[in-house]
């Protein structure tokens, strides 16, 4: 795409592990350059600087800095509200690691000062440009196993909840928050069908104050089921997706986009299957179906997207494309977790959502 010939400044608040992966994102972003930070840790701060990059007294320093375009949020996530809040009232643009609040209210807050202050502001759902999700989308939207009636989406390993405050409650620690916010994020971008009904079990397993996973059985109304699953205890990995379709399976095993499509073969009619020895006993309705009524295929490669994430937030800002990551979808993301939380406290199954 035709980049942008204005250069915009960036400073980041919040120098941890995500607040300094994005200056490495950004590197080959041609119009964004970082210029600098501001972090309570001091630490952070002499290794910013140690960087290149301007040491901020305060964050008013920071807001009042007129050289500053835009506001990148990289702290604990019970302060993104005030955070964000700040940086637009400020007269910048913002971007907001996610989850974006803890609660649905709090990004509303957020989005009413954005609409009184003209700015951009958008949360960074990056897994969206991940290659396995494109890949699913891609096989979905194309029909290549027919109509998909279910799927599963899961992440799972066996180092528990990573870094400190992410083991507590009140600044917004736990894998739902975490990881479940993602999975959740590209789930509700594959089907525009209403949630109909949640049903969740949290994991305590580590025995932390928040949960260090989840299991969640989402009912569309459009008849779509989804299982969306995430572990941090376990060493024997699933599958990272599992789609059923009315003509076939698919499988995509973990990152490295392993994985491959068997369906049935339009040009050969129906074998009956054969019965197979099953333990002690026979079954035909397990056994394999026959090779010759049966493709096994690639999974196909994804369209690449046009934009990045930086290319769409600066185009957004420029008025030249729409926002990708809408904040609206990010709202309806922390309203099914909001659901989800609920499903588990009560245990039990909430239905007529309309989500």
């Amino acid at each position: 795409m035709q980049m942008a010939n204005k250069i915009y400044t960036m400073a980041i608040v919040g120098y941890g592990g995500m607040g300094s992966y994005h200056t490495k994102l950004i590197e080959p972003v041609d119009n964004i350059q970082v210029t600098g930070v501001f972090d309570i840790n001091k630490d952070r701060m002499k290794a910013a600087a140690e960087k290149g990059y301007k040491a901020y007294e305060s964050l008013d320093e920071l807001l009042a800095d007129s050289t500053v375009d835009i506001v990148l949020i990289a702290t604990p996530n019970d302060v993104h509200r005030d955070l964000a809040i700040s940086s637009l009232r400020a007269g910048k643009h913002v971007i907001c690691e996610k989850p974006v609040t803890i609660t649905s209210g709090e990004l509303q807050d957020i989005m009413a000062v954005q609409q009184e202050t003209n700015r951009v502001f958008t949360v960074h759902q990056n897994r969206r440009w991940d290659e396995d999700f494109l890949t699913i989308k891609h096989l979905i939207d194309t029909k290549q196993i027919g109509e998909t009636f279910h799927l599963e989406s899961r992440v799972q390993g066996a180092n528990g909840i990573p870094g400190d405050w992410r083991q507590v409650k009140a600044p917004g620690g736990g894998m739902l928050l975490d990881w479940g916010v993602h999975l959740l994020d590209q789930l509700l971008l594959i089907t525009d069908s209403k949630i109909d009904s949640v049903w969740t079990e949290l994991s305590f397993i580590l025995g932390t104050e928040v949960d260090d996973g989840f299991t969640s059985f989402i009912k569309f109304k459009d008849g779509l089921t989804a299982l969306i699953e995430v572990g941090t205890t376990n060493y024997v990995k699933l599958p990272r997706w599992y789609v059923k379709g009315t003509e076939g399976s698919a499988i995509l095993r973990d990152w490295d986009l392993s994985g491959e499509i068997v369906r049935n073969n339009p040009d050969v009619a129906k074998v009956e299957p054969k019965p197979i020895k099953a333990g002690q006993g026979l079954t035909k309705t397990m056994a394999p179906p026959s090779e010759e009524s049966t493709l096994k295929l690639p999974l196909e490669k994804p369209p690449v997207p046009e934009q990045s994430f930086y290319e769409n937030f600066i185009a957004a800002i420029e008025g030249t494309s729409p926002q990708l990551v809408k904040n609206e979808e990010a709202l309806r993301v922390l309203r099914l977790i909001e659901a989800i939380f609920e499903s588990a406290e009560k245990r039990a199954v909430l239905n007529d959502l309309n989500l």
